[in-house]
């Protein structure tokens, strides 16, 4: 979620149809890792016979249908969540309905909640982890610091916990499951995931000549745009820029390089790549961005904007006339600038680079090590719940995001409805190239070195080459430590 929330009208009969059973998926599907092995068709069946039924539950203002298994036992379990603001009020009421099912057969979930990605990102976690009072379970917004926790020992895997309980993720999407295993097994399970687009003002494309009914398709393009939408004035400030790359998602690591072809870790050859043509072509064009707009006004401008969710968002003020980032940038206009018209497209990239595609931005699930054989079950039960469409709807109906197979999306209150920008988000998650870059046992550090070093770039004018090959060196000694 990242404060945003994220999943839709499925039934939970119908998203555990596809879901838990892993049929009717049309999505790319990830070949299973050596050492899964899915559970039979009749091994299902007779769970499900056995173990689930169909409660009525009150989830924030709705009655909502769930499935709840029975585990044979009881108890409560704590649970970490990552989320803030109306994310929160939204989780609270998911664990509120979870405890209303669970209630009669004595289970429950007592939720806290912890800034800065459930305390991964500020030691809060591993603290708690070695003082031996870790949550049983968390939800963080930072997949790639999680699975950094995963790579170093701080999380369980989950395989036979899922198994245990009937939750199948072999439909998930392949770019999900990039995220979910390392060294072939599960670590941490998606609970939604979301789409990175191009968001443009139509008012402003037209007011500069051009047609928003032909977003740019490739970089030139996108570069014409930027440039005819850009105010400055005689003094050499500027009141309006048609871009700044490194705004919203576009100050992500990895998302624009990931985007324009590069593969910043390659899994096969356990190599830390920061010096591919790709990688190259992109610090290039932010480079040459910042010495064509001069990177100490843009910076001056810049640093008066306001946040995401925020009136004063530049894109929401006028002041940026198109921003890269996710589909829950939907519903902060909706709020904070209902009347400022918006488009949205593929995010445009290089030849070479990867077309209508996404970096997969998921929440995801993961239980510490040192958490108990019951409360690991109990918490996975919780994960289980959290994956069906009932409980998700307002989610996905409100943020945009979507759920982590296609087949779900029929389910989808704004499928149904003909939204086309979740038409839209659907092409593009539906894309093979789609996936998290990056992820590997030095993922958090690395990103965050990135990031210096691309600023160095941008307002030292250091050489890409340069700096990018000391970095890549840099990293895969300490990986190689590890």
């Amino acid at each position: 979620m990242k404060n945003r929330k994220g999943l839709a009208l499925v039934t939970a009969s119908a998203l555990f149809a596809t879901v838990f059973s892993g049929c009717g998926s049309t999505s790319p599907a990830a070949e299973v890792p050596a050492g899964e092995a899915p559970a039979s068709e009749a091994e299902k069946s007779a769970l499900a016979d056995a173990k689930t039924s169909i409660k009525t539950v009150t989830m924030g203002n709705s009655q909502i249908e769930v499935e709840v298994t029975d585990p044979g036992f009881s108890g409560s379990f704590t649970y970490w969540s990552a989320f803030t603001g109306d994310s929160a009020d939204w989780d609270q009421t998911r664990v509120d309905a979870f405890n209303e099912a669970y209630r009669d057969l004595g289970i429950s979930c007592e939720v806290q909640y912890v800034p800065d990605g459930a305390g991964i990102n500020n030691g809060k976690l591993l603290s708690a982890i070695a003082g031996g009072t870790a949550p049983d379970l968390l939800v963080t917004d930072s997949p790639v610091s999680a699975y950094q926790y995963a790579a170093e020992g701080s999380f369980m895997p989950l395989d036979e916990k899922l198994k245990a309980i009937g939750l199948d993720t072999s439909s998930f999407f392949a770019g999900c499951r990039d995220v979910m295993y390392y060294n072939d097994k599960i670590y941490l399970v998606p609970q939604d995931t979301n789409v990175i687009m191009l968001y443009y003002n139509p008012e402003i494309v037209r007011e500069c000549g051009m047609d928003p009914e032909k977003p740019p398709k490739n970089l030139e393009e996108l570069n014409v745009w930027a440039d005819a939408m850009t105010i400055q004035t005689a003094d050499g400030s500027y009141t309006r820029f048609g871009l700044i790359p490194w705004l919203d998602s576009g100050n992500d690591a990895f998302t624009l390089p990931y985007l324009f072809g590069a593969n910043p870790y390659e899994k096969e050859t356990n190599r830390i790549n920061l010096t591919s043509d790709a990688m190259i072509i992109y610090m290039k064009w932010i480079r040459d961005f910042a010495a064509k707009y001069d990177a100490e006004r843009i910076n001056a401008f810049s640093s008066g904007l306001g946040g995401m969710f925020s009136p004063d968002h530049p894109f929401m003020t006028g002041k940026v006339a198109m921003t890269i980032t996710g589909n829950w940038f939907s519903e902060a206009l909706r709020r904070y600038a209902p009347d400022v018209p918006y488009e949205v497209c593929p995010v445009p990239v290089p030849e070479g680079g990867r077309a209508e595609s996404t970096t997969f931005g998921c929440n995801v699930f993961a239980i510490p090590q040192g958490t108990s054989p019951e409360k690991s079950e109990l918490a996975a039960l919780f994960i289980k719940f959290c994956e069906q469409g009932s409980v998700n709807e307002d989610n996905f109906a409100q943020w945009r995001s979507i759920p982590v197979i296609d087949a779900a999306f029929d389910d989808v209150s704004l499928t149904k409805n003909g939204d086309e920008m979740y038409a839209l988000e659907r092409r593009i998650a539906n894309s093979p190239e789609n996936g998290i870059p990056a992820l590997c046992s030095v993922s958090a550090e690395l990103a965050s070195q990135f990031q210096t070093v691309r600023d160095n770039v941008v307002y030292q004018g250091a050489d890409p080459q340069t700096v990018l090959k000391e970095l890549e060196d840099n990293m895969q000694r300490t990986m190689e430590t590890k």
